[in-house]
């Protein structure tokens, strides 16, 4: 069998975490163009993940005329998903872009449009999706065990945890908003995979930058994408809140990268049903709450771990590459991720106009 060529575009942290070892470790793939617009990046990713023929670039454009190349990892900062995802589609490269799809729901609407009209994939990194854990408790849901799921509760929060402050992440002209689009995304994308979300009604929320107001002032002992730039930008969200309602079930959520309270129970989900309930730990398992035979009951499933099966990414790339030599539509198709997008355009746009949105 011929190995699928790919092209991966941002060779930074979820590239040399995620992308570049999954596509390594896949004997379906070649890893044939690493880009980065940092020259040593790139070739420090080729030297990691490629082998001799592998081509470090620093403009994706020299590889969109490779007709070889048949899939592109898009792995840059929020605001350049876009245009290049529609730029590499165009070129008749099938792509999968790491989440969010885009800094907005149109932008993200244009992308999926573009998909539509070369017939090329598109997925969205939304890896929960391919997680072992979450598979199990929409089975749970689709076998009605949790009856009707009339209320989800989501918690992403933490004490202090702003990613590099006064850079990439806190700008908002480059990363479209702060811990909503970033840690956000991934708890109600899966909420939307498990319940099967096809609307949304209603939302309504509020964004609270306060923390870090003065950047100087900021406390924290440790910084993700740090060290803090101090003559940078600091203009995005640190705290969410917020109700939305969808043709399944209310969802409720609390979101923080800082919060002045410190819980190391604070990053979870609770699917609430009138027979059963389920409170998922992000990344982790899961309990079962109900009652049978007049009496009330849990239960903790054992989920597969450190194994191929357990590791989400590694299982999100390899459907990538399957789909992308079938092309079949999958579970990370853009179309699957736009309600996604939807909701928090709806937050967000709640939030600045102080009232809630409608999308009715």
């Amino acid at each position: 069998m011929e190995k699928t060529k790919v092209a991966i575009i941002g060779c930074g942290a979820i590239a040399n975490a995620a992308h570049g070892p999954s596509y390594q470790k896949n004997p379906n793939v070649k890893i044939a163009y690493c880009v980065d617009i940092i020259p040593e990046r790139a070739q420090a990713f080729k030297e990691k993940f490629g082998d001799a023929d592998t081509v470090a670039l620093t403009d994706y454009h020299d590889m969109l005329g490779d007709e070889s190349v048949q899939a592109v990892s898009v792995c840059v900062p929020n605001y350049l998903h876009n245009p290049i995802a529609i730029d590499c589609l165009k070129a008749d490269k099938n792509v999968l872009c790491e989440k969010p799809a885009s800094v907005s729901y149109e932008l993200a609407q244009q992308m999926a449009d573009a998909a539509h009209e070369t017939g090329k994939i598109l997925n969205i990194g939304v890896v929960n999706r391919f997680n072992h854990a979450v598979n199990m408790v929409r089975d749970y849901v689709r076998q009605g065990r949790l009856g009707e799921v009339y209320h989800v509760y989501c918690s992403f929060r933490a004490h202090r945890s702003i990613p590099g402050l006064g850079g990439p992440f806190t700008t908002k002209a480059l990363a479209g908003g702060g811990v909503l689009i970033d840690w956000g995304v991934h708890y109600l994308d899966l909420i939307n995979y498990v319940l099967g979300i096809k609307s949304v009604k209603t939302v309504s929320g509020a964004c609270y930058s306060k923390l870090a107001a003065n950047m100087r002032q900021y406390v924290y002992e440790d910084m993700w994408a740090g060290p803090p730039d101090y003559d940078g930008t600091y203009d995005v969200e640190e705290y969410v809140t917020g109700l939305i309602r969808t043709d399944k079930a209310t969802i409720s959520l609390n979101g923080a990268w800082a919060e002045n309270i410190k819980d190391s129970a604070s990053t979870f989900i609770e699917f609430i049903g009138d027979k059963g309930g389920i409170k998922l730990t992000y990344g982790g398992g899961f309990t079962f709450f109900g009652a049978k035979d007049g009496k009330l009951y849990q239960e903790t499933p054992e989920h597969v771990t450190g194994t191929d099966l357990d590791d989400m990414f590694y299982q999100e790339l390899k459907a990538f590459v399957e789909c992308v030599n079938t092309g079949e539509h999958i579970r990370s198709y853009v179309d699957e991720n736009l309600i996604t997008a939807k909701m928090m355009q709806g937050l967000y746009d709640s939030a600045e106009l102080g009232k809630e949105v409608s999308f009715e």
